[in-house]
């Protein structure tokens, strides 16, 4: 597992609107950092199920990637904290999961590490082009 320097504000900034815009159902991706351990890129995973009370991977579906390093996914009731479902996945997937709440702004998200436990997660300037 690659370690995890921070997020990329603009990839932030992507999850939160592609949060808004799924709601009121769940919106889920994979997190994929770049050469410097910052979260830069979203996958969006075919098959994912997003309804109001859950979004399902279907994990068999994304291609061996080894920057690959967590997930992200909304809760629409606005709390950011795990449930039990997920800290099921993230115990067998990962080892970084953003949960962003509504109504998903630059406040309303949390960083976890693969036992639920929270974690503080920088968000660095924009991507170099």
């Amino acid at each position: 597992m690659r370690r995890v320097k921070g997020i990329r504000k603009n990839t932030l900034k992507m999850i939160l609107e592609a949060s808004k815009d799924t709601y009121p159902n769940e919106f889920g991706a994979i997190l994929r950092v770049d050469d410097d351990g910052v979260i830069a890129e979203l996958l969006l995973v075919p098959g994912t199920i997003q309804g109001e009370k859950s979004a399902i991977f279907q994990l068999h579906m994304l291609p061996p990637d080894f920057n690959v390093v967590g997930t992200i996914h909304s809760h629409p009731n606005g709390v950011c904290y795990p449930s039990e479902a997920d800290q099921h996945l993230w115990s067998k997937f990962g080892g970084v999961h953003i949960i962003c709440g509504h109504p998903y702004g630059p406040d309303n998200w949390r960083a976890f590490d693969n036992a639920g436990r929270e974690l503080e997660l920088e968000v660095m300037g924009v991507s170099r082009l």
